[in-house]
């Protein structure tokens, strides 16, 4: 496995962005478990809540610009669809952000690097530290590039954004029964983090987490819809469908 140094250079190169100031790259991806391990060094936690303002502010203009016609009302939602836990987290696995993460032993034993709240907290900390590095501009062709594929998709619905909406008019549709949310939680009461599980058909359908109730239960809303969805597709003539009473009801 490269050593960490390289594995900055390597997310650099994948990311696009030649950094000025290298110690901003190694901030956007220094977790706070990883901190608490260091002489209490300093997090990501500030460039994220930047980074969370430049976010919404470059796909906020860019949804304007591109949608004249949609009200108020679909550009809330096309962007809450678009920034959401599990849209960030997806694209921060696919520039690989997990394998450059700086964690605490625990919290990599623990399965971090592969966690949604880490990953869509540090992808928005990665761009707080591209805007502070390059600019408005670095930063907003670095978001609208790495969520582009997600704009598309919002752009053909903006009212997809809603996980646990979606879920509950399709498990209404296939299950004639509403989702159930379960939630735990761990850790301290300053750095708490959610667990939610969604259940239908007598059956826990969907797991996700998140820094809160809602951030998790979007998640778990999220997983359980695409397979859902994923499922309906391919079975169009099964009784589960078309009778609303499916056969595997009681099983996982």
């Amino acid at each position: 496995m490269p050593e960490v140094g390289q594995e900055f250079e390597l997310l650099a190169e994948r990311v696009g962005h030649a950094f000025n100031d290298p110690e901003l790259l190694e901030l956007a991806l220094s977790h706070s478990s990883w901190c608490a391990e260091h002489d209490d060094a300093a997090s990501n936690e500030r460039l994220e809540l930047l980074g969370d303002a430049v976010l919404g502010h470059c796909v906020a203009a860019h949804l304007y610009r591109s949608y004249p016609d949609w009200a108020e009302g679909d550009l809330a939602q096309a962007r809450s669809a678009i920034v959401n836990a599990a849209s960030l987290a997806e694209v921060a696995r696919r520039y690989g952000i997990g394998k450059a993460l700086l964690l605490g032993i625990g919290e990599d034993r623990s399965g971090g690097r592969e966690k949604i709240s880490l990953l869509g907290d540090a992808f928005e900390a990665l761009l707080g530290a591209i805007y502070l590095d390059g600019g408005m501009e670095a930063a907003g062709r670095f978001a609208l590039e790495a969520l582009s594929e997600r704009i598309e998709e919002v752009a053909v619905d903006p009212g997809v954004g809603d996980p646990k909406t979606r879920l509950q008019e399709l498990v209404v549709r296939v299950y004639g029964d509403s989702p159930c949310y379960t939630l735990t939680d761990s850790g301290p009461d300053h750095g708490k983090c959610f667990l939610a599980e969604v259940s239908f058909g007598k059956a826990v359908r969907g797991k996700g987490q998140g820094t809160s109730k809602k951030q998790a239960e979007q998640a778990a809303a999220t997983q359980a819809w695409r397979e859902l969805e994923s499922s309906e597709k391919h079975d169009h003539s099964s009784p589960s469908i078309t009778q609303g009473k499916p056969e595997h009801a009681g099983t996982a």
